[in-house]
């Protein structure tokens, strides 16, 4: 009897929240040297900046495509709008429109696939699932080479 896995309607991909406190101790550790002197104040844009970053940034999917949030704007894709995934060499992953421009998925990575598969109905295949096995071809015998290795067969 094989469970069916069940889907759900709506992911979110974001930074962990948890982040927020280093912005909270960056700003801390910056109060002396805020007070030190007239204008220095303005250190603390850094960590007010990164929690904003933080609280905004994400990626939203769900029935109706990917929603990508930005510290400024969002923009909504539709999985129809939608040509493939690219990836990157550092694990992110970017969608690539029908008009071939890419759009960057903020904190999606390539672990996330598999999830986002089953998000869109199907619409982004699933990277890890074996494709179907083809039929081996009928003009090589299968017990044909003993060895793979080697390439030598056995004595007969």
């Amino acid at each position: 009897m094989s469970e069916q896995p069940t889907v759900p309607s709506r992911l979110v991909f974001r930074i962990p929240t948890i982040t927020v406190l280093a912005a909270l101790l960056f700003a801390i550790c910056a109060t002396p040297v805020a007070f030190g002197a007239p204008g220095l104040a303005v250190v603390y844009v850094i960590p007010i900046a990164a929690i904003a970053w933080v609280l905004r940034v994400r990626t939203v999917a769900d029935a109706e495509g990917l929603t990508v949030r930005q510290v400024v704007g969002s923009r909504k894709l539709a999985w129809d709008s939608l040509k493939g995934l690219r990836l990157t060499g550092k694990g992110a992953v970017r969608a690539v429109l029908d008009d071939e421009r890419e759009v960057a998925l903020p904190s999606v990575r390539v672990r996330h696939l598999p999830a986002l598969s089953l998000v869109s109905g199907g619409r982004l295949a699933d990277p890890t699932v074996a494709p179907e096995a083809e039929d081996t071809p009928e003009d090589v015998a299968p017990d044909a080479v003993d060895n793979p290795e080697t390439g030598s067969r056995a004595a007969e």
